[in-house]
């Protein structure tokens, strides 16, 4: 049987009077690649804000591999093994491909202020770690040829693949990314989906919200579907492509 990773169930977030996630439940198994799906204004993006401790649900509760997270801080989410890439692009420009990789392990890092300043052994081990970690990531990812360059000069395909080196840096059991192939053009979608499923096959749980259903239904081994903030089916892509409900959804009631 699969061994659950994450469970929530019974999710509520309200804004005033939107109730922008409604008795929202997923169960996600450790080594799959689960995708979240629905139109535009569904609650996807919101779902994971909750999830990586961003938002602070109204209701409901959160485990995730033996840890109850329910209205956790960000900090404690990313520590259990939670990390995440963001819709829009979110890196340190000024600083280099490397050295955003390296702030991803601060988490995971020992040394504290004090020893910084100092410049122990001890601290100057670790950073050496740091950065070997780093260099690792970017190739692991393909971008290592840019490690030197400032991320704001990268293009928007190494861009997308430095973030989701900088979250791996956290040492995730569930990497969560939104939208990672937007923009992207034929072959970077199909080079993206080939690296989710190698992070998938080294041990990474993905969770994954994308617009390009046709990736998703090729992708994901299983799939959830939001629609005003409401979970409206799930399961493996066949089943959820045929749902009347998803069809409804998306082309509306007449093609339902």
């Amino acid at each position: 049987m699969a061994e659950v990773l994450l469970k929530i169930e019974g999710i509520h977030k309200r804004f005033g009077g939107l109730h922008a996630l409604n008795d929202v439940g997923l169960t996600i198994n450790k080594g799959e690649i689960y995708g979240l799906i629905g139109p535009n204004g569904a609650g996807k993006t919101t779902l994971f804000n909750v999830l990586t401790g961003l938002y602070v649900p109204d209701e409901g509760k959160f485990a995730f591999d033996g840890h109850d997270l329910f209205q956790q801080k960000p900090h404690v989410v990313v520590a259990a093994g939670i990390a995440r890439t963001f819709q829009n692009i979110r890196l340190f420009a000024e600083m280099t491909a490397l050295e955003n990789v390296m702030v991803g392990r601060h988490i995971r890092s020992k040394a504290g202020a004090l020893g910084a300043v100092l410049r122990d052994k001890g601290t100057m081990d670790e950073e050496r770690s740091i950065k070997a970690k780093a260099w690792e990531l970017l190739e692991y990812v393909g971008i290592a040829d840019v490690a030197e360059e400032r991320a704001r000069n990268l293009s928007y395909g190494h861009q997308r693949r430095l973030e989701i080196a900088r979250a791996l840096a956290t040492e995730p059991k569930l990497l969560a990314l939104d939208e990672p192939a937007a923009g992207m053009n034929p072959r970077e979608t199909e080079e993206l989906k080939a690296l989710m499923s190698k992070i998938r096959d080294g041990g990474v749980t993905v969770l994954l919200i994308e617009h390009d259903v046709k990736l998703m239904m090729g992708l994901c081994d299983r799939i959830a579907v939001l629609d005003y903030g409401k979970k409206i089916a799930e399961g493996v892509p066949e089943e959820v492509r045929r749902n009347p409900k998803v069809i409804e959804a998306y082309l509306g009631a007449a093609h339902a």
